[in-house]
């Protein structure tokens, strides 16, 4: 069987959820992949998951990074592969393999992301998140990690 091209697009977590974070990568191009392999740790701003590939195959372009903030439907991976059953993902003839995207820009302070263990942790400690002053986002994509909290709570406390 010929193998083709697919355009793996970022997914869809539900009607309220329009973006994800990329928190790790575990491929890259070139990497031979089985099929449900985990290639990625992705957070939206309910949970953190593993992504996993969709089908046997070779990566041939993974345009994105960790810390990257992506918004559903936008392509995700390119991988080669001869499952027929994805045939409907095909790559456009004669498209070039997508680039890596540009850094995000730095958000001001006012305007922090929390992820949702960051939250929890924030709030379990009685601290309102809205109320922490001086906390370091550290986290992908710029936003505020349990780490950061729990560094931040440890700090408070000396």
């Amino acid at each position: 069987m010929a193998s083709f091209l697919i355009d793996i697009p970022v997914p869809s977590m539900g009607a309220t959820v329009n973006e994800l974070t990329v928190i790790g990568l575990k491929t890259k191009p070139g990497d031979r992949v089985a099929k449900g392999q985990k290639i990625a740790e992705l957070e939206s701003d309910k949970s953190v998951f593993d992504y996993e590939a969709p089908a046997d195959g070779t990566v041939i372009a993974l345009p994105v990074k960790s810390g990257d903030v992506l918004q559903s439907g936008a392509l995700f991976l390119r991988l080669e592969t001869e499952d027929a059953s994805l045939r409907h993902l095909e790559a456009k003839p004669g498209a070039a393999a997508p680039a890596a995207s540009a850094p995000a820009a730095a958000k001001p302070a006012a305007a922090l992301v929390w992820t949702p263990r960051a939250t929890k942790m924030a709030q379990e400690a009685g601290v309102d998140p809205a109320a922490m002053t001086g906390i370091e986002a550290t986290g992908p994509g710029g936003r505020v990690s349990g780490d950061d909290v729990a560094r931040w709570l440890a700090n408070r406390k000396s």
